[in-house]
C-alpha cells in the first residue's frame, strides 16, 4: 500500500533516514493507549478455552523434602484441545527434569506415543525489571506442544536426578530426585475456530468482525494496510526504499541518500491469524528502536500443516497470555514452515514493538520465531527464506545491517550479568543471549544463510 508510509513521521533531513521509521509517542519501554474503534456494531471475538487441570503424585518415591519425585496424571478422556503445556506457580522456579505427553485422537482409539515436552525454563519471558514481569500473573511454563485434535491426554512429570553428598567425609556420591515446582497444572489448549478466509481488506468500511480490541490492533498497522485487512501487502524493493524516503525527508531528498531496506514482505496480521484480542493486555508496550533481531524456535513440534498454522499461533498465544500470564504473546513475528510470516505481539509490525522473547535482550530488538522444532530436524528453507526477507525489511527500518554487529546492554540473564554491554550479531540466535538450545542447533547454523541473504535483500 504505498502512500501509506508518508503520514507516520515528519523528518525533514535526509541525514533521518538512519532513524527508525515509527517511534512510540511517550518514549523507551512506554505502553501506549490502544486506538479506539470507530463507533459501529461489534461482533465477538474468535473463541478459544484453556483447561487446567492440577498434577498429582504418581508412585510413592519421594524427594528429600517429602515433596512427590514425579507427578502427572493417567489416562484421561478431557474437552477436545490441540496444544499441551505445564506450568507452575513461581516463574522464577526451574523445572529440572523431564516432561512426557501422550495424546488421543479426537473420536478414536488411537494413543500416541510418548512425546517429550521442552522445559525451556526462563529462556523465553520479559525481562526481569520490565514491568509484564511484576504483574503476579505470570507463572513458570514449559514450552507449548501442538499435538492436533485430541480428546484424551496422560502425563507424567519427573525430577532429574542430582548428586547428593554423603554426611561423612569419603561417603559415596547418591542420585536424589530434585524437587519438583509448586503447583503443577497440564495446560489443554483449544485454539477456538478459524477466521474468515484471508484477503488484504475486510469486505466493508467497517467489517461486523472488528471488535473495538481488534480494530485498535489493527489500527497501529494503518499506515500499511486498510483498517481490518487480514494482510498486510509485499511491496517491491523500490516502492518500499520511495515510501520510506517520502515518509522521512521528502521527494526532494531521495536523491541524497539511498536506505539499506528490503522489500516488504506479505505479512499475515493478527486479525488474519484469528487473534483473540479481548484477552490481550490493552495498551502497547514500546522499546526506543531496533539494533537487533533474534531468531527462535516454537519448540511446538513439527506435527502440523501450514494450513494450521493459524491454529497453532491462536494457540501459543492464548498459552502464553491465560497459562503463563505474560501481557501477550511473546514473539513480534512468526513464520511458518512454508515460510508464511505473521504479525506477533501487537503494537504495529513497523514499530519497534516491545516483546518478551529473549530474557535480558528484549529492549532495542525484535524476536522471529520459526513455528516448529529444529534441534535434531532441518529448518524448511522457506523458512530461512522469510526470515532472511523479514529481517532485510524490518532492520532496514531501522538503519542495521543484517551482516553486521552491534552492542546490547543486557537486562539480566543466566549468561550475561545485568548491565553488560555485549557485542552481537544484528541477526543473533536466541543461544546467543541466554544459555538455551533455542533456536535449535540445525536452525542456528542457517543463521549465516540468514544474514547474508538479509544483506542482500537490503542491497548491501
Amino acid at each position: 500500500m504505498r502512500g501509506f508510509l508518508a503520514s507516520s513521521i515528519g523528518v525533514t533531513c535526509a541525514a533521518a533516514l538512519a532513524l527508525p521509521l515509527t517511534l512510540p509517542s511517550s518514549g523507551a519501554r512506554a505502553a501506549t493507549p490502544a486506538p479506539q474503534s470507530p463507533a459501529g456494531p461489534l461482533a465477538v471475538s474468535v473463541p478459544g478455552s484453556t483447561q487446567s487441570l492440577p498434577l498429582t503424585p504418581l508412585g510413592s518415591d519421594r524427594s528429600p523434602g517429602g515433596e512427590a519425585a514425579e507427578q502427572g496424571l493417567l489416562q484421561r478422556e478431557v474437552r477436545p484441545f490441540s496444544l499441551v503445556g505445564v506450568i507452575w506457580d513461581d516463574p522464577d522456579d526451574e523445572l529440572n527434569g523431564s516432561v512426557q505427553v501422550r495424546t488421543r485422537a479426537s473420536g478414536t482409539s488411537n494413543w500416541s506415543g510418548w512425546q517429550p515436552v521442552e522445559t525451556h525454563n526462563h529462556e523465553h519471558a520479559a525481562d526481569p525489571d520490565d514491568p509484564e514481569r511484576a504483574t503476579g500473573r505470570v507463572r513458570g511454563s514449559t514450552a507449548p506442544l501442538w499435538v492436533g485434535d485430541s480428546d484424551g491426554v496422560e502425563i507424567r512429570v519427573r525430577g532429574e536426578a542430582a548428586q547428593a553428598r554423603g554426611e561423612h567425609r569419603g561417603a559415596t556420591e547418591s542420585p536424589v530426585e530434585r524437587a519438583l515446582p509448586e503447583g503443577l497444572r497440564l495446560e489443554l489448549v483449544d485454539p477456538g475456530a478459524e477466521p474468515p478466509p484471508q484477503g488484504s481488506a475486510p469486505e466493508g468500511p467497517r467489517s461486523p468482525a472488528l471488535t473495538a480490541e481488534a480494530a485498535a490492533s489493527s489500527a497501529v498497522n494503518a499506515d500499511l494496510a486498510p483498517l481490518g485487512a487480514s494482510v498486510i501487502p509485499a511491496l517491491s524493493k523500490e516502492e518500499t526504499e520511495s515510501d520510506l524516503v517520502e515518509a522521512r525527508g521528502g521527494p526532494e531528498d531521495a536523491g541524497k541518500v539511498k536506505p539499506h531496506i528490503g522489500p516488504r514482505p506479505r505479512i499475515i496480521t493478527r486479525k488474519g491469524w484469528g487473534a483473540d484480542e479481548k484477552i490481550r493486555e490493552k495498551n502497547f508496550g514500546y522499546t526506543k528502536t531496533v539494533k537487533a533481531a533474534f531468531v527462535h524456535h516454537s519448540a511446538s513440534g513439527n506435527n502440523y500443516r501450514c494450513s494450521q498454522a493459524p491454529s497453532l499461533l491462536r494457540s501459543i498465544y492464548r498459552f502464553h497470555v491465560k497459562s503463563s500470564g505474560w501481557r501477550d504473546i511473546g514473539y513480534n513475528f512468526a513464520v511458518d514452515k512454508c515460510g508464511n510470516i505473521y504479525e506477533g505481539r501487537a503494537g504495529g509490525v513497523a514499530k519497534p514493538v516491545l516483546g518478551a522473547h529473549t530474557l535480558g535482550f528484549n529492549s532495542n530488538t525484535t524476536g522471529v520465531a520459526v513455528l516448529g522444532s529444529f534441534g535434531s530436524t532441518n529448518p524448511p528453507s522457506a523458512a530461512v527464506s522469510a526470515i532472511a526477507r523479514l529481517t532485510a525489511w524490518k532492520l532496514g527500518l531501522h538503519g542495521a545491517n543484517p551482516s553486521g554487529k552491534t552492542y546490547l546492554r543486557s537486562g539480566g540473564g543466566n549468561k550475561y550479568k545485568k548491565g553488560s554491554n555485549v557485542r552481537l550479531n544484528v541477526i543473533s540466535g536466541h543461544r546467543d543471549g541466554f544459555a538455551t538450545e533455542c533456536p535449535g542447533l540445525r536452525l542456528y547454523k542457517k543463521l549465516g544463510k540468514a544474514r547474508s541473504d538479509s544483506a542482500r535483500h537490503q542491497g548491501r
